[in-house]
């Protein structure tokens, strides 16, 4: 798939609050499965891990974007220091190598 790769480094979008963050992810992730503008990767670092793991509310929509061929790349590193690894539900845990790849192979990348 083509398209840009979406860097997601935060629990949610944004400096808000927590459930607005989360809120406006939700929001964000919907649109791209609604309007059919898939990137070809999106990368979770860091907080954004969290996306990605058992209890958070955009699990649904991230595994649809999957189901449509967008790459889910998890850090593992990041899920080890937040002692996440046995949580995550969608995506492949990946490394820093997989994560700096699809980024100089992206087109364009987005960081929200």
């Amino acid at each position: 798939m083509t398209g840009p790769t979406i860097l997601v480094t935060r629990d949610g979008l944004g400096h808000a609050e927590p459930a607005l963050g989360r809120k406006l992810a939700g929001t964000f992730l919907d649109l791209l499965d609604l309007e059919g503008r898939l990137p070809a990767r999106i990368c979770f670092y860091t907080e954004g891990v969290r996306l990605a793991c058992e209890g958070s509310p955009v699990l649904d929509t991230l595994a649809a974007l999957a189901d449509r061929g967008v790459e889910l790349i998890v850090c593992t590193t990041c899920l080890q220091y937040y002692g996440l690894v046995d949580q995550l539900r969608v995506g492949t845990a990946g490394n820093m190598n997989q994560i700096q790849a699809a980024l100089w192979e992206a087109p364009a990348v987005l960081s929200v």
